[in-house]
C-alpha cells in the first residue's frame, strides 16, 4: 500500500462525532454569549447607577438620593445661552436641508456646508457646557424655601417630574413588600408541601393538583395582578395596600416554593420517619423533628427562587400595592396600628417603570433610572445572598 500508513487506533473522521462537536460548540458559545450580555447589562447599570449613588467628595455616598422622596426638579436655564443654542440648532437644521437639496454637481458647496455644520456643532457643545455650569437646579423642598425666585426674564423655567429628590420611600416599600410576601408564601408553601409529600394519597386527584401547581408557574404576572385587584382590592375591600400586594405576590411565588419544598421533603430517606415512629412519636412529630430540619436547605433554595420571582414584578403591585408618589413613610401619620398594612407604598420596580415610560425623558430622568435600578439590584442580591448563607449554615448543621 502506497502513501501514508493509517494506524488502526488513530482517530478517523466520523459524521456523528463531527455533529456532536458542532452542537457542543454551539451550546458553549450560546452560554458564553448569554453570560456576556448579562454581564454587559449589569456593568452598564453599575457604571451609570454609581454616578447617582456615589460622590467624589466625603462622605462619598449620596445619602440624599437614598433617603429623600422623589420630587419634581425645577430647572432655570440661562435665557441668553438658551436663545443662542436654539439659533444654532436652527442653522444646523437649515444647512442639513440645503445639503439634501444640492445636486451631485455641487460637491464644493456640500463640503462647505459640512464644515459649517461641524463648526456649529463645536460651538453648540461649548455653549451647552456653559449652560450646564450656569443653570440652577432646585427640588420641590428647595424651590418652596426660596425667598426670591430667579427672574424669568433672565432664565427659562422648566419642571421635570420625578427627576429630583431621592428614592428612600421606594427602597423601604420594596423591602416591606418582599419580606411580607416571602413570609406568607413560605408559610403557605411549606404547609402545602407537607400535605402533598407526607399526608396525600397517590392518585388522579394528586396528579391534577401537582399539574395545576406547575401550570400556575407559567401564568403571566399581569394575570396575577388582575386577580389580586379583583380579589383583595375590590372583593375583600382592602384597597391599594401592602397586604393586598403581599398576598398577590405570595400567590405568584407559591408554585415554585411548593414544588421545590415537596421535592426536598421527598428526598429525605424513609428511615428518618420510621425511626421516629418506632420510638412512639406521632406522625407530625416525626415530620417536625426528622423531616423539616433536613429539608430546610431545599426550602431555602425555593425562597431564593421566590424572591427572584416576586421582587422584580411591576404589574401585580401596580394594581394592588404601589403608588407613583407617596409623601409619608409607611409608619408615619398612622391613626391606628392596623393602618400600617392597609396603606399603599412606593416600590422600586413601579418607580423605575413610571420614570422610564410615563414622563418625558431628559438628562435628569436617566440619572434617576440608573440609580434606582442599581439600588434595586443591590436589594435583590442582598436578599438572595442572605438566603444562600442561611442555607449553607443549615446544611452544615444537618448532615445525613
Amino acid at each position: 500500500m502506497e502513501g501514508k500508513v493509517i494506524h488502526r487506533f488513530s482517530k478517523r473522521f466520523s459524521k456523528k462525532a463531527f455533529f456532536e462537536n458542532l452542537i457542543l460548540n454551539i451550546l458553549r458559545i450560546s452560554t458564553y454569549l448569554v453570560i456576556l450580555f448579562a454581564g454587559f447589562i449589569f456593568l452598564d447599570i453599575g457604571i451609570n447607577g454609581s454616578k447617582a449613588i456615589f460622590k467624589s467628595q466625603a462622605p462619598f455616598i449620596n445619602t440624599d438620593f437614598l433617603t429623600q422622596k422623589p420630587e419634581t426638579l425645577h430647572v432655570f436655564e440661562p435665557k441668553h445661552i438658551d436663545k443662542k443654542l436654539k439659533e444654532i440648532n436652527a442653522k444646523i437644521l437649515s444647512t442639513n436641508i440645503e445639503n439634501k437639496n444640492l445636486s451631485n454637481l455641487a460637491i464644493e458647496d456640500s463640503k462647505k456646508n459640512d464644515l459649517l455644520i461641524k463648526s456649529l456643532q463645536a460651538k453648540y457643545h461649548v455653549l451647552d457646557k456653559q449652560r450646564k455650569e450656569e443653570r440652577l437646579l432646585f427640588s420641590d423642598t428647595e424651590f418652596r424655601a426660596l425667598e426670591i425666585k430667579p427672574s424669568k426674564s433672565e432664565y427659562v423655567y422648566e419642571t421635570y417630574a420625578y427627576s429630583g429628590g431621592g428614592i428612600g420611600p421606594a427602597i423601604i416599600g420594596t423591602c416591606l413588600l418582599v419580606l411580607g410576601s416571602i413570609a406568607i408564601a413560605l408559610s403557605l408553601g411549606v404547609l402545602c408541601a407537607i400535605y402533598l409529600s407526607e399526608y396525600s394519597r397517590p392518585g388522579k386527584v394528586l396528579q391534577i393538583i401537582r399539574l395545576s401547581i406547575l401550570n400556575l408557574s407559567g401564568v403571566p404576572s399581569i394575570v396575577f395582578g388582575l386577580f389580586g385587584f379583583g380579589m383583595f382590592v375590590l372583593f375583600f375591600g382592602w384597597g391599594v395596600s401592602m397586604i393586598a400586594g403581599w398576598f398577590t405576590l405570595a400567590i405568584m411565588a407559591l408554585p415554585v416554593i411548593i414544588s421545590a419544598s415537596e421535592e426536598s421533603m421527598r428526598s429525605i430517606p424513609k428511615g428518618f420517619r420510621e425511626g421516629s415512629l418506632a420510638l412512639g412519636a406521632s406522625k407530625w412529630t416525626a415530620i417536625r423533628t426528622n423531616v423539616l430540619p433536613y429539608a430546610l436547605p431545599g426550602i431555602l433554595t425555593s425562597s431564593i427562587m421566590g424572591i427572584a420571582r416576586v421582587a422584580g414584578e411591576t404589574a401585580p403591585i401596580m394594581f394592588t400595592a404601589a403608588f407613583a408618589l407617596r409623601d409619608q413613610l409607611p409608619w408615619e401619620g398612622l391613626e391606628k396600628a392596623s393602618d400600617f398594612i392597609f396603606q399603599g407604598v412606593m416600590a422600586l420596580p413601579y418607580h423605575i417603570y413610571v420614570v422610564s415610560s410615563k414622563i418625558p425623558q431628559n438628562e435628569y430622568t436617566e440619572n434617576m433610572q440608573y440609580g434606582s435600578a442599581f439600588v434595586f439590584l443591590f436589594i435583590v442580591g442582598f436578599f438572595a445572598i442572605s438566603s444562600i448563607v442561611l442555607r449553607i449554615r443549615v446544611r452544615k448543621k444537618y448532615k445525613w
